[in-house]
């Protein structure tokens, strides 16, 4: 089971051993329900006493305390309740038609619905606000979550007529009763008129409800602020049909008795936010075939929808087919109980892969009765039959589980990224998750797992500290995704984005339009990429080993990257096992810095009201994370193979341990070098190590000519102090040495006494001398400074020739002082005595 609930309240268990302490209580679990949530968590409740009268209760659940608020000296059918923040009043609608009213209905008129206002601090007066035919709603606004009292209440009441109006009642204290000022006409306006469905967001305090139009409805949000005012604050088109079917009312409370009363629903439509910023709408209406059902979410926030058609393994006709929908905060599930349950990414609905498709054990929720699931707000549902509140989460276990047993990898994807959304809730979960990619390296094939770890990591470890990164910063490694869902079809469709009203907005509306304009004024490559990072890399490369780099363009680069490798060190509070960060890597320094100088350059484009030292740190930031993600990975690696954390001597074969930490290691640079991601210095000369120990010399040369080993001076310079001179360690030396980058192949040959790195040394300086010689022309004859003449005109000539460069100040290796024309003529000789075999 994916999903793991948690009770946080239940009738029998909270409420039902105080009412048996209750002489009043009739023991009848029928008479005892459930009829509304309030925004601070109490529950109010009713129940019959013995003598059939109704009562009403408040359960708190901080205190874990009943409290007796009201009682009916008559049997009536409760169909709303609410009560203010500070327990004062009470709102109450009730159906006056009882069975024994029915009977004499025709002697008696009376209005069907009768709405009261009662004061209950103590219970005193009670006014009656309507007496109509229609059924009415009620519910108080918690514009606050703390505070001093209200001097003034304030009430919605929704009627089944098509209309909303919010009445304002002013409260007075005298003689320690709490009682309403004006009990003549309340004042009261209107908010919303020919509504055809509402929805109530009690955490928010917002109403969403929608108007038809000529061509197609709208849907419209009102938001309800402290200052006791309202505003109109959103507009949506929606190509939604709702016709014909009534007023539709969401999270007003729960009427027991309307599954009985009413005719099955044959739509269900919730709308959904999350405190980044998105908005969707979930629809879904009766299947015109039973062995398929139909539903499709909005995503408002990004201009499209989706609409799925799934196809039913079983086709039970007793079953039901209602597909409820729970808000998961980062997620929206829709879940059709006995067949399958849905987990939609609604930050990156675009790629069907992001999302989970569940069947089966992984798809039950458990302890849930299948026709009464009200998602009442984030991560909360209610059983309205049981009388139970639950918390809902996805269970880490079960989908880490879910992950070492998925066969496919849009499974292995989708729970791969689910995982990296939560990792804040579980502290383990990172290492887990590293360990599964150990092990699943190579069945990916439609993904690389390290790349997406990567990039997903770095994503939602700075989005959460900053939502305007999320636009801006990649998600994915994936460019596309052209893998279905079987049984499952899906079709996509642009819609109209919603206009809002007000501007300047705070918080979840600030956020909201952050999306919307991204969507209308977004450039096709919004997102970062490091394509262009990739070509300057290589052109600075190049320019460097040329000499022709600007100065001070790379000293700012080095300087960037010094920054990086500093905020690591902050970070670092324990012993790394792994033997990184001992040496300088000039290149990973150089891709550090140039990384930073151009994340930084794509975030100033964008982000033109933050400022720049914020978007230095920023920068900074996520290329220490990147730095941070890669050496836990190897952290876990060292663990798994249980290395020891000193550099390795090459004196030794390497074990299986060691092979396989070279694969991975192989793995993960292949990861970085697809993205062109640094990293961390220390990696490629750990990299060589482990390949000299570990294989074959023609597979270790093949592995350096193709670029997967980088020849690094660190682990050079090891492994020729290491190893002897034996025919097998010579024939690798030498292979090196060939393949060496002439600036680490001088300084690498003056550690080898042999007749090959002598003649590479006097054939370098040769070459040195006459580079530095240039186009100077000699204007004295030659020195004659040889101790012996030999009878060979070009030896004398070049021997000759190099000592009056000496005499002009350009020997290149005047730190060495056998360097010179003297050497070189010696090394000439016994080259060419080698070459005539004497």
């Amino acid at each position: 089971m994916l999903l793991q609930l948690g009770a946080a309240f239940d009738l029998q268990r909270d409420v039902g051993p105080w009412l048996a302490a209750q002489d009043t209580f009739e023991e009848t679990s029928s008479t005892l329900y459930v009829l509304n949530v309030e925004r601070n968590g109490k529950i109010i409740y009713t129940w019959k006493g013995q003598l059939r009268n109704t009562c009403i209760g408040l359960y708190d659940p901080q205190t874990r305390q009943n409290e007796h608020l009201y009682t009916f000296e008559r049997d009536l059918h409760i169909i709303s309740c609410s009560v203010n923040n500070e327990r004062t009043l009470l709102a109450v609608s009730f159906l006056q038609m009882t069975k024994e009213d029915k009977v004499n209905q025709l002697l008696q008129p009376v209005s069907k619905c009768l709405t009261l206002l009662i004061e209950i601090h103590p219970v005193n007066y009670v006014k009656v606000l309507k007496a109509v035919d229609s059924c009415i709603r009620v519910q108080f606004l918690y514009p606050v979550e703390s505070g001093n009292p209200f001097p003034e209440s304030h009430l919605l009441l929704i009627s089944e007529d098509r209309y909303i109006e919010q009445f304002h009642i002013h409260v007075v204290t005298e003689e320690h009763k709490v009682v309403i000022q004006n009990t003549g006409q309340l004042p009261r306006e209107r908010v919303a008129d020919d509504l055809i469905w509402a929805q109530w967001d009690m955490t928010e305090q917002r109403l969403f409800y929608i108007v038809p139009k000529e061509s197609r409805n709208t849907l419209k949000c009102v938001q309800f602020y402290p200052d006791e005012n309202f505003k109109l604050i959103l507009e949506a088109p929606l190509d939604i049909s709702l016709s014909d079917m009534g007023l539709k009312l969401v999270n007003f409370g729960y009427d027991y008795y309307q599954d009985t009363e009413m005719a099955p629903k044959t739509v269900n439509l919730q709308v959904f936010t999350s405190k980044t910023g998105s908005l969707c709408v979930c629809y879904s209406q009766a299947p015109d075939i039973p062995e398929e059902v139909t539903y499709s979410i909005s995503f408002l926030h990004k201009g499209y929808s989706k609409t799925f058609t799934v196809a039913l393994e079983k086709t039970d006709s007793l079953q039901v087919k209602e597909v409820a929908f729970l808000n998961l905060e980062y997620y929206v599930a829709a879940y059709l109980p006995g067949h399958f349950l849905h987990l939609l990414n609604i930050h990156h609905p675009d790629l069907m892969c992001y999302s989970l498709f569940l069947t089966g054990e992984d798809a039950s929720i458990k302890l849930l009765h299948d026709t009464s699931i009200q998602s009442i707000c984030k991560l909360t549902l209610l059983d309205c039959c049981s009388g139970r509140l639950f918390t809902v989460k996805i269970n880490e276990d079960s989908l880490m589980c879910f992950m070492w047993n998925s066969k496919l990898d849009r499974d292995r994807l989708a729970a791969l990224h689910c995982a990296l959304v939560h990792l804040g809730s579980a502290a383990d979960l990172e290492d887990q998750i590293i360990q599964w990619i150990l092990e699943n390296l190579s069945p990916c094939h439609a993904f690389d797992p390290i790349q997406e770890f990567i990039i997903a990591s770095l994503y939602w470890r700075m989005c959460l500290e900053s939502s305007q990164l999320d636009k801006l910063l990649p998600y994915t490694s994936l460019l596309y995704w052209n893998g279905v869902v079987p049984g499952i079809a899906c079709t996509t469709d642009l819609i109209s984005l919603p206009i809002l009203k007000v501007q300047n907005c705070k918080g979840f509306w600030e956020k909201l339009n952050m999306y919307l304009e991204n969507v209308k004024y977004a450039e096709p490559q919004l997102h970062y990429n490091n394509n262009v990072l990739r070509r300057e890399w290589y052109k600075l490369l190049s320019e460097e080993k040329e000499g022709r780099g600007a100065p001070a363009y790379l000293k700012n680069i080095f300087e960037n990257a010094r920054k990086v490798l500093s905020n690591l060190d902050t970070w670092s509070m324990e012993e790394r096992f792994v033997p990184f960060f001992q040496e300088e890597d000039c290149q990973q320094q150089l891709l550090m810095g140039l990384m930073v100088a151009q994340l930084k350059d794509h975030l100033m484009r964008h982000l033109q009201y933050v400022g720049k030292k914020k978007i230095d740190q920023i920068v900074v930031d996520y290329v220490s994370n990147l730095l941070d993600l890669m050496c836990r990975m190897m952290e876990a690696v060292w663990r798994k193979y249980n290395l020891h954390p000193c550099v390795f001597s090459f004196d030794k074969r390497g074990n299986a341990a060691e092979f396989a930490v070279f694969h991975i290691m192989s793995r993960i640079l292949e990861a970085a070098n697809g993205l062109c991601m640094p990293l961390p210095p220390g990696f490629h000369s750990l990299h060589l190590g482990l390949g000299v120990r570990c294989l074959p010399l023609h597979t270790l040369l093949h592995y350096i000519d193709n670029g997967v080993l980088h020849l690094t001076e660190t682990c050079v310079r090891k492994l020729f102090k290491d190893l002897d001179n034996t025919e097998k360690n010579e024939k690798l030396k030498f292979s090196i040495v060939t393949r060496l980058p002439e600036a680490i192949g001088q300084k690498i040959c003056q550690l080898w006494n042999h007749p090959v790195t002598s003649n590479f040394i006097a054939r370098n300086y040769v070459k040195l001398l006459f580079e530095k010689l240039g186009t100077r022309q000699r204007g004295r004859p030659i020195p004659d400074r040889m101790s012996i003449r030999i009878e060979f005109l070009p030896l004398n000539y070049l021997a000759s020739m190099l000592a009056e460069i000496e005499d002009q100040g350009l020997n290149p290796f005047k730190e060495q002082d056998h360097v010179n024309a003297k050497f070189v003529e010696e090394m000439a000789l016994k080259h060419t005595e080698m070459l005539l075999d004497l």
